[in-house]
């Protein structure tokens, strides 16, 4: 019995460039033999499975997860900056130049606000 054949893509970016390699694989094909098989780490040297994330559609995934026909397969580049960190920053940045109320940090109520409760 032969195996089915399923389409499937491998996508990368950098800000530079971005490259989506589409594949037919077998559908007993992993995450990881998809990208293997797609030869996208020849062009971008760069991607460590072993550190970076792997998702299918936006939703991350384990390298050893089973492809399905159409999915695409996207590699994550690690993070520059801790999203908390840089909300944390801002909302500093905010009370400190007035913008954010000193005790709560939310943004403050402007007088019309205030008159209208």
């Amino acid at each position: 019995m032969s195996q089915e054949l399923i389409h499937i893509e491998v996508a990368y970016a950098t800000p530079e460039r971005q490259q989506i390699i589409p594949l037919r694989v077998a559908s007993t094909t992993t995450v990881a033999e998809a990208i293997d098989a797609s030869g996208i780490i020849r062009s971008f040297p760069e991607i460590d499975l072993t550190e970076q994330k792997v998702g299918i559609w936006s939703k991350a995934v384990k390298l050893e997860q089973t492809v399905r026909d159409g999915d695409r397969i996207e590699i994550y580049r690690p993070l520059i900056a801790d999203p908390k960190a840089v909300r944390r920053k801002r909302a500093e940045e905010a009370k400190h130049e007035g913008r954010a109320d000193p005790v709560t940090g939310g943004r403050k109520r402007s007088k019309v606000d205030a008159d209208e409760d």
